[in-house]
């Protein structure tokens, strides 16, 4: 299991895996509302590599992106559940909109993605490509989302106000 730490000493723990010959595999997102669409996902991503680093958007980052509303769960519940995970490594809390400072800093072997950027622009593909990292898109497991997830819950349990 991993553990939630600072970029600091990730990138400390990154140097003693690179002596090592180990392969880091790197991926981010919110993770708001762990289902098994992101456990399938992190699975994937952790076979493609020894060591499996999350940069985890901080709630200031989520609400940056997806507006006042994010996320669900706080940071802090979030990174304790991704670093409860048997294949993640390190969980690293990041402030920023992208993760291209974590890619500069860390720069893992594989860097790995959702299928949905393959037909979209993404700012850390540069970043990517010039540290010579590997990209990988995975496709996501169908039926799973935390949007539809947050529609669900809306549909049974509020349909006539909070109690049903």
């Amino acid at each position: 299991m991993g553990r939630v730490v600072s970029l600091d000493t990730a990138a400390a723990h990154r140097r003693e895996l690179r002596s090592a010959g180990k392969t880091v595999v790197f991926t981010n997102g919110l993770f708001d509302l762990l289902h098994a669409g992101h456990l399938d996902y992190l699975e994937r991503a952790s076979a493609l590599g020894e060591v499996l680093i999350i940069g985890l958007n901080s709630d200031a980052s989520a609400r940056a992106l997806k507006g006042p509303d994010h996320p669900i769960m706080p940071q802090e519940e979030r990174g304790k559940l991704l670093s409860a995970l048997n294949m993640v490594d390190m969980v690293v809390l990041f402030d920023a909109t992208t993760a291209t400072t974590l890619l500069n800093t860390l720069e893992p072997d594989v860097y790995v993605k959702g299928g949905d950027y393959s037909h979209k622009e993404w700012p850390e593909k540069e970043t990517a490509l010039a540290i010579g990292c590997r990209i990988e898109l995975l496709p996501f497991l169908e039926g799973y989302s935390t949007s539809r997830l947050i529609e669900t819950i809306l549909a049974r349990f509020c349909r006539n106000g909070p109690n049903g």
